[in-house]
């Protein structure tokens, strides 16, 4: 099929990665590429450590879409960390949102591995003062950036910035700006995160929580060290805020005391493209020869390459997962067809 994707952030590129895969002839469109969340994702492949109460389906879809990572992390030629995720409280308080979390996913028949203060400081040597915590085993991170940058590199002349092409589908994977009528599916929520550069950098995905506010830390590998995230629901645009890197600045220097040394690479901030149920928009839009692939939140990198594969199996089979079926909702009763602007302007 003639199929064109609007939208090059990582889930576009994925998704025409795997259609491309199969023999369909693909166009991407986006003035822009890797300028939207996935230039500010820290990449972090952790549905357990994300899951929370009444958000279970993401377990499984996580899941399912971590199995088929290293797959595409060997076709991008990129590096991918599976070491687990150690999830971690500072204090006695800290502590019990890790046990919340821990429980939760004992409920749900996943595994999860205590472990005392001693042990998380020697599985993680520059980990600060911690009360405990639990390893999600599993788990892990890959660098989007990288990723993104290798797809570009495989699709080549098919992303454009404008169409140049008719087609017989498209696929609508522009973020957290969807086009009409399907623009009040999704809403912006800010995340700021940091790029840092040390010397004695975690060895594996850290997460967890200082004084009630949740951090992370996630290394590339080289000394780089990213830093995120906060959440935040606003009406402006995404920009970083002073608030933002004092309060990221702060859980990482507890959780990394060497962060004190590190050099301030980047701050930046994107709006994550949220649903009302939390769950992303994968299928048929409700418009003849339009699906999506959108609002993914905070699972967009995690999830790209099974909506990849829901995407193209909807294309060729007519499969559509429930649970991600953008017509659940009915926010809008008689949609128009989308077209691209003339310039090829692609809203991200």
């Amino acid at each position: 099929m003639r199929v064109r994707v609007l939208g090059a952030g990582i889930v576009g590129l994925v998704v025409a990665d795997e259609l491309v895969r199969r023999g369909h002839s693909v166009e991407v469109v986006d003035p822009a590429p890797v300028s939207g969340a996935s230039f500010a994702a820290a990449g972090m492949l952790s549905p357990a450590a994300e899951v929370w109460w009444g958000e279970e389906e993401v377990l499984r879809l996580g899941f399912d879409s971590l199995e088929q990572w290293p797959a595409l992390a060997e076709r991008c030629g990129v590096r991918l960390d599976t070491g687990g995720t150690l999830l971690v409280g500072h204090d006695a308080g800290d502590l019990q949102e890790v046990a919340r979390q821990a429980d939760l996913l004992a409920r749900l028949g996943r595994e999860v591995v205590p472990l005392e203060p001693r042990a998380l400081r020697e599985r993680e040597p520059a980990l600060g003062r911690v009360a405990g915590g639990v390893l999600l085993p599993g788990e892990g991170s890959v660098d989007p950036r990288a990723v993104s940058a290798a797809l570009l590199h495989a699709l080549a002349d098919r992303v454009v910035p404008a169409p140049t092409s008719p087609c017989e589908v498209s696929v609508v994977a522009t973020g957290s700006a969807l086009p009409e009528p399907w623009s009040s599916l999704v809403r912006g929520v800010r995340g700021e995160v940091l790029r840092l550069r040390g010397d004695d950098a975690p060895r594996g995905v850290v997460r967890g929580w200082v004084a009630g506010e949740p951090i992370y830390l996630v290394p590339r590998g080289d000394g780089r060290v990213v830093v995120g995230a906060t959440t935040e629901e606003h009406a402006g645009g995404p920009v970083v805020t002073a608030g933002g890197v004092v309060r990221l600045l702060a859980g990482a220097r507890t959780l990394w005391p060497a962060a004190d040394r590190a050099e301030f690479v980047e701050a930046t901030a994107r709006d994550r493209p949220a649903t009302p149920d939390g769950l992303p928009l994968v299928g048929p839009s409700g418009v003849d020869g339009v699906l999506l692939a959108a609002g993914h939140h905070r699972h967009g990198v995690l999830l790209a390459p099974l909506t990849a594969q829901l995407v193209a199996d909807h294309l060729e089979h007519g499969l559509v997962d429930p649970a991600l079926d953008p017509r659940r909702f009915a926010a809008h009763d008689h949609p128009t067809p989308v077209e691209p602007s003339p310039s090829g302007d692609v809203p991200q």
